[in-house]
């Protein structure tokens, strides 16, 4: 059985990319740390929600890398002396990826009650008619 890749299709001119952003994705499978959620508010805003319970805002860092929004944590260790005789509360450090379409912006992002919210939009394109002149050979 043939393979048939966006690339290698007649119709799909420059989509070559595409087949390579969804390998990526697949490989920046995190498992399931930190837990989240992905809202669409309106036609055009969405809203990625990651539980991140005990991490202050100077434990995260959220990064765009080539249309890759990259959100990193790592608690920094007090070195209070606490001592625990149970440790149920993860707080190991983490690397969530979530790879944006082209023309997706990210807004904003807020801490609330041990959720942290990034807001995104998506421009809408301009639709264009073009009239391409024909020369004569």
């Amino acid at each position: 059985m043939t393979k048939v890749t966006f690339g290698a299709h007649p119709f799909l001119l420059g989509f070559d990319q595409l087949e390579r952003l969804v390998e990526r994705t697949a490989k920046s499978d995190a498992g399931g740390y930190p837990p989240y959620n992905i809202e669409q508010s309106s036609e055009n805003t969405y809203r990625i929600t990651l539980a991140v319970a005990g991490f202050s805002e100077d434990d995260l860092a959220i990064t765009l890398e080539d249309r890759q929004l990259v959100v990193r944590g790592r608690q920094s260790d007090d070195g209070d002396g606490r001592v625990f005789l149970h440790r149920g509360i993860a707080g190991r450090q983490f690397q969530r990826s979530f790879v944006l379409a082209e023309g997706v912006e990210v807004t904003g992002a807020s801490m609330e009650n041990g959720l942290l919210h990034i807001d995104l939009t998506r421009a809408v394109p301009e639709s264009v008619v073009q009239t391409i002149q024909i020369r004569k050979g």
